[in-house]
């Protein structure tokens, strides 16, 4: 085996508690969610959200993030490239968390603004314990790496 697929087997290892598959069902669920709600309410949370909040861009950036909340969520909740899909997630949540969050908190003060940000803290901290951790066993990760050796 190749020191790139031994690299990738290690990626892809279902490392975990069997706990984890919720955590990792329950945020991939959440993304899927969240990122069916821009396609279905455009001006509250898709295009119009993205351009009252100074989005660049966000003709393309509102679909872009939408589509790949959806499609990481999916692969979240089967656990396929958990750990891969998990990376992306994260960055989408913290440019959340910075142009929603951030921003306001001059304004709003620290209890407000934490108040607002607790769901994404979560969402950010379900996506490292996955990133760290792995999918767990429960996972298509699971049988993609069943009969690999390191």
């Amino acid at each position: 085996m190749s020191r790139n697929s031994r690299s990738l087997a290690r990626f892809l290892r279902p490392e975990g508690p069997a706990a984890i598959a919720f955590i990792r069902v329950t945020v991939g669920l959440i993304f899927v969610s969240e990122g069916l709600q821009k396609f279905i309410f455009p001006g509250a949370l898709g295009v119009g959200r993205f351009a009252k909040i100074g989005i660049p861009a966000p003709q393309i950036l509102a679909p872009f993030v939408g589509s790949v909340e959806i499609f990481g969520g999916a692969a979240l909740v089967v656990g396929l490239l958990s750990r891969a899909v998990a990376i992306p997630l994260v960055i989408s949540m913290l440019v959340a968390i910075t142009s929603t969050k951030l921003v306001t908190f001059n304004k709003n003060g620290f209890w407000s603004t934490a108040h607002e940000a607790r769901t994404d803290l979560l969402m950010i901290a379900g996506l490292l314990l996955i990133l760290f951790v792995g999918p767990g066993r429960a996972s298509l990760d699971a049988r993609i790496s069943e009969g690999r050796t390191d």
